[in-house]
């Protein structure tokens, strides 16, 4: 196979075996890889009605199809399981460098089963797999693992949990790289309730056979100067850089959602972290972008801030100070907890204490009150350690504002919590986060930027529900491409369609079509809803955002007034997707895209 290794590595974690299984070109050409390819053996291999925290549960690594070759931001993997936050499907990805080398190392995907007795770690090196003990850094934080594991296999590159995948937190991460995270969904606590610390890989021979190199080189080669171009202001800015965009138009959610815009932009906008905190830019791998920061806070070095890191640990918790949202982040990835829900739960425990729900005698750390930069921090570890509130706050915001009787003030889909754009004041982007498979995400199809510029080009403005289900249901499906082909969302935002058939088939010697390539989108996001269906009972009655978005106009500001009319578009969205009123994929439309139900290995009818 040509842009493919052809090998699947499954783990056998209750017999502590490996072994090495073909990937079929029927199923790689029907699914992709990486998203797709997950998704179907799921599809294929996972029994809906398993705990996800159970030995039962299937996880699946893969990297994208696109690494090894020259594609721009070629370099992204995908975990796929069931979600230990809402029971369905969750595909969650990283950037970084650790994809690529699982892919140089030969594999198309990891299939990992079963239970270890006792902490371990697969140890990759070339096509040698093994487990190995982990019980010296079981309860370490990310890096002292990594650089643990470094230091034993020289040259690795390491994926692992912290403790808050060990102790089993519905929004744990996974980590790569020190400081790349697979962060939404709970994937790091799948890992964790499989004894599976890390995961560390060495590949000896960094290439992949491509179909027609010099084809897929000469298209990079034209292209990329106009990327590096319109992509210049993540370089420059980072995404932090789209902050004052988000507030000028009101759309930047603050104090859990209550209010959209934050009074003192100057103080964390990305003119500031340049000025008084940014020491360096970084990338993942083969990005021309550079969206990556590193800064600097009282001497120490930390990556990032991310703009969802400054949001979620800063203005939606009534935080106006940088340094503290640094720390935070790095913190995160230190313990292994997803950014955005780790921050949105702070900031909903804030308003449970404001109104009385949460008392005194059971806050055994900060203060919960609005714009206690000392709480984002130090509430980070208490969750991931569960102790005392903590507990409570490690499986997530939704799971704490129902134990207080009150589960309207979290502000998630399906219990995943939403990041920072407010869908009041972006009528699409609310539909989007409905409808999304694993619950309130921005990038499964990230409709704010189209809106706004719709708005300014003159046509349909955010706030208005006109033509919002097609333009949701087409970044939808072109998402899972990206994630499926490994590319970073960013830089797709500037890659044709014709760009990705022309990669996809000259890396694989396919002859995909724009069609064909368009079904598959839509044949992989439907294969999730189909598969979340069956394993958390997806319905029409899950697409719903929470009543303070539907219910509650905004009090103040540029969209003052503005409230999410998502019940006048799930209708014609429905009928979009060929789903019937309940939200369900119809037999006719499961049998129309060819989800190819019985073995990975079986050809496409």
């Amino acid at each position: 196979m040509f842009g493919y290794t052809g090998k699947i590595l499954r783990v056998n974690l209750d017999a502590m075996e490996c072994s090495v299984d073909a990937l079929s070109p029927e199923v790689a050409r029907a699914f992709l890889g990486g998203r797709g390819l997950g998704v179907k053996i799921l599809l294929d291999e996972l029994d809906p009605q398993a705990d996800p925290l159970s030995p039962e549960n299937i996880l699946v690594i893969a990297p994208g199809t696109l690494i090894g070759s020259s594609a721009p931001t070629a370099g992204r993997y995908m975990a796929i399981t069931k979600s230990p936050l809402n029971n369905g499907v969750v595909s969650t990805n990283s950037g970084g460098f650790w994809g690529a080398e699982l892919k140089f190392a030969g594999y198309d995907a990891i299939v990992i089963k079963g239970k270890a007795r006792s902490p371990v770690y697969l140890h990759i090196e070339g096509e040698v797999a093994q487990l190995l003990d982990a019980g010296e850094i079981w309860g370490t934080t990310t890096s002292v693992t990594t650089r643990y594991l470094q230091e034993k296999h020289e040259k690795c590159k390491v994926l692992n949990i912290g403790p808050a995948g060990e102790n089993l937190s519905r929004i744990a991460a996974i980590i790569n790289d020190e400081h790349r995270a697979a962060g939404r969904g709970g994937a790091g606590a799948v890992m964790g309730s499989k004894n599976l610390k890390a995961i560390a890989v060495r590949a000896l021979e960094k290439k992949v056979p491509l179909a027609n190199k010099e084809a897929l080189d000469a298209r990079v080669k034209e292209i990329l100067p106009d990327l590096r171009k319109n992509g210049a202001g993540y370089t420059q800015n980072g995404t932090l850089g789209i902050f004052n965009l988000c507030n000028e138009k009101g759309v930047y959610p603050t104090h859990n959602f209550k209010h959209n815009n934050w009074d003192t932009p100057e103080k964390i906008d990305s003119k500031a972290l340049n000025e008084y905190y940014l020491v360096k830019v970084s990338s993942c791998y083969r990005c021309p972008l550079a969206c990556g920061r590193v800064s600097k806070v009282d001497g120490k070095i930390y990556h990032g801030p991310e703009y969802e890191t400054v949001w979620a640990f800063g203005p939606d918790c009534g935080v106006g100070e940088l340094s503290h949202t640094i720390i935070a982040g790095h913190l995160c990835n230190e313990y292994g907890l997803d950014v955005i829900s780790a921050g949105t739960t702070i900031a909903a425990a804030m308003e449970l204490y404001e109104r009385g729900y949460i008392k005194d005698e059971e806050v055994n750390g900060p203060a919960l009150k609005w714009g206690n930069a000392e709480a984002v921090t130090q509430w980070i570890e208490l969750m991931a350690l569960r102790k005392g509130l903590g507990d409570k706050m490690a499986d997530g915001s939704y799971a704490m504002c129902e134990f207080y009787g009150v589960p309207e003030y979290s502000m998630s889909v399906k219990k995943l919590e939403m990041p920072g754009y407010d869908p009041r004041g972006l009528q699409g982007q609310g539909l989007s986060y409905a409808t999304a498979n694993r619950g309130g995400c921005h990038v499964t199809g990230n409709v704010w930027v189209a809106e706004v510029m719709m708005e300014a080009g003159g046509g349909p403005r955010k706030n208005s529900t006109q033509g919002k289900e097609k333009l949701v249901v087409g970044a939808q499906n072109r998402k899972t491409l990206i994630d499926s082909l490994g590319l970073c969302g960013f830089a797709s935002r500037f890659l044709t369609d014709e760009d990705l058939v022309h990669f996809y088939n000259t890396a694989t010697g396919f002859d995909i079509t724009l069609e064909e390539i368009a079904q598959t989108g839509d044949r992989i996001y439907n294969a999730e809803r189909y598969l979340s269906t069956m394993s958390a009972g997806y319905s029409a009655k899950d697409d719903v955002l929470p009543p303070r978005i539907t219910d509650e106009p905004i009090s103040r500001g540029p969209s003052q007034g503005e409230y999410n009319k998502l019940s006048e578009m799930i209708g014609k969205y429905y009928e979009l997707r060929g789903w019937d009123d309940n939200g369900r994929p119809t037999p006719e439309k499961i049998d129309s895209l060819k989800f190819i139900r019985k073995s990975t290995k079986e050809a496409v009818r």
